[in-house]
């Protein structure tokens, strides 16, 4: 039996959680363990598990962008998936990024590592939290940085520096272009993240100046 809202028309089914991009977004939580599994095998210098790990880590992307547009398209947003959903992103980017800071092993890697997770857990930490009261739209910094951190996280996981014989010159200049992607990606990173907080700052003031105590 259908509910009523207070027009008296019948008000929507809630949406179930037992849906596909609820079910897309657990399996790439799920992968996050494998995938950083895959790419520390040997201490990050197995060529075939480096490729499984660039294969779990595409199928995230994949499902990231296919479990948001089902979700749009079939009107199937929940609050699990709200939540669920860039917990599932950061954990496989954060792993990423950690793990690729333990195989390259170099000042400005953990330093890219720590800059980048501090910012993209701080940010969804208040999206989900306090924030209740603020909407920040995704800006187009923000898009354009997850797509340059997914190619260029997507190519380090790749063993470019590992192959040997025709493949080492093509390796070594792919590497250099992921680490240029990844470069863009930090500064895209930085750059969305002030534009974020510079956006929550601009709605809360708004909200303390229109409040019934300040007019007062």
């Amino acid at each position: 039996m259908s509910e009523t809202n207070d027009t008296g028309t019948a008000a929507p089914a809630p949406v179930s959680n037992w849906n596909v991009p609820n079910a897309l977004t657990t399996l790439r939580i799920v992968m996050v363990p494998f995938y950083g599994w895959a790419l520390l095998v040997d201490g990050g210098d197995s060529v075939a598990w480096r490729c499984v790990a660039w294969f779990i880590f595409g199928v995230a992307m994949i499902t990231d962008k296919v479990d948001g547009d089902i979700a749009r398209k079939r009107n199937l947003i929940t609050n699990f998936g709200k939540i669920a959903d860039p917990i599932a992103d950061k954990a496989i980017t954060g792993m990423a990024f950690i793990g690729l800071a333990i195989i390259i092993d170099t000042w400005w890697m953990w330093a890219i590592t720590v800059v980048v997770l501090v910012r993209e857990w701080t940010v969804t930490l208040l999206r989900l939290s306090i924030l209740k009261r603020v909407v920040v739209p995704a800006a187009q910094s923000g898009k354009v940085k997850t797509a340059a951190q997914a190619v260029g996280l997507g190519l380090l996981t790749l063993p470019l520096l590992e192959v040997d014989g025709w493949l080492d010159v093509p390796g070594e200049v792919v590497y250099g272009f992921a680490l240029v992607i990844l470069g863009i990606a930090v500064v895209l990173t930085i750059t969305s993240g002030y534009e974020f907080f510079r956006e929550v700052w601009r709605q809360r003031h708004e909200i303390r100046e229109k409040s019934p105590e300040r007019r007062k």
